[in-house]
Order: structure tokens, then C-alpha cells, then sequence
């Protein structure tokens, strides 16, 4: 993996704890079933899509480490109901609908909505920081949010 984690972890715990944009339970996610989701194409993971100035700082540095870290993201689910409401079939999704051969991305702004979406890639990335596997943080996403949320993308289970 060649993203770098130190650093930006703070600032992902810090988003994770600040995060106020509809991550609890109840608030379910209703706001991106109605309108679509904005998607933008980009040369890298190091260019930022248009749709994030004017988002908060947290979001941008979510964004930004979600971007690097598809190899964890694509076997996380997520738990906001974007499965069923925008096709989604992992996380990953939430902030990137596709990482193409050429090192282009296209962003999705899905996850500028949601806080169940930042908080799960927060999550996850910072246990992947911290030395879990794949697996342990694919259990530990499932049993936290598996009451009171969402129908989970349909992801598929880490090798």
C-alpha cells in the first residue's frame, strides 16, 4: 500500500469525532435517495473533485483518505442504506464509484451526505492503521452497525 497513514489519521479521528452531518442512527439516510449523487472523473487519487470546496475541512481529509485506501474500502460494507437507494456495493462507493487503469478516479459526492458513510471509512482506515487485517475490521464494521441501521451493500468477504 502506498498511501501514508501518519498524519492524516489525526485528522480522520478528528472528522470521525466532529462528524455531525447525519451520522446517528435515527437520521438514516434518507437525503441522497431523492436527489442523485454528483459524480466527478479525475486524474488521481491526489486531484480532489470540484464538489468538495465549500465542504468542511473534515470531509475534504475523508475524502482524500478514502481515495488512497480503495484496497481497504472495497470490502468494507456500508450501512446507510446507499445499497438499495444508489446501487452501491461497498464503502467505497460512498466516495468513489470507480478506480480505472490509468490512475483516474471517479468520485462520488454520496459521502458528502452521510455520516454513517464518513464514520465507517474512518473506521476502517484507522484500524487498518492500527494492524488489524481486513477480516477483523470487516467483523468489527458488521457487529457495530448490523442493529439499527441500514440493509448493508452486498459486499463481498475479504480472502
Amino acid at each position: 500500500m502506498t498511501f501514508s497513514y501518519k498524519g492524516a489519521i489525526v485528522a480522520l479521528s478528528i472528522a470521525f469525532v466532529l462528524s455531525a452531518c447525519g451520522s446517528n442512527k435515527d437520521q438514516g439516510h434518507q437525503s441522497h435517495a431523492v436527489s442523485g449523487d454528483i459524480q466527478e472523473k479525475t486524474a488521481s487519487a491526489d486531484v480532489a473533485p470540484s464538489f468538495l470546496k465549500g465542504q468542511p475541512e473534515q470531509i475534504r481529509l475523508v475524502y482524500e483518505a478514502a481515495g488512497k485506501a480503495s484496497d481497504i474500502l472495497k470490502w468494507i460494507p456500508c450501512y446507510c442504506g446507499c445499497g438499495e437507494s444508489a446501487g452501491h456495493t461497498s464503502n467505497l462507493n460512498c466516495f468513489v464509484k470507480e478506480v480505472n487503469s490509468d490512475g483516474s478516479i471517479v468520485w462520488d459526492d454520496h459521502g458528502t451526505r452521510c455520516g454513517v458513510c464518513l464514520q465507517i471509512a474512518v473506521q476502517s482506515i484507522k484500524m487498518k492503521q492500527d494492524g488489524k487485517s481486513l477480516k477483523e475490521i470487516r467483523t468489527f464494521i458488521d457487529k457495530t452497525y448490523e442493529k439499527g441501521y441500514a440493509k448493508p451493500t452486498k459486499t463481498p468477504l475479504p480472502a
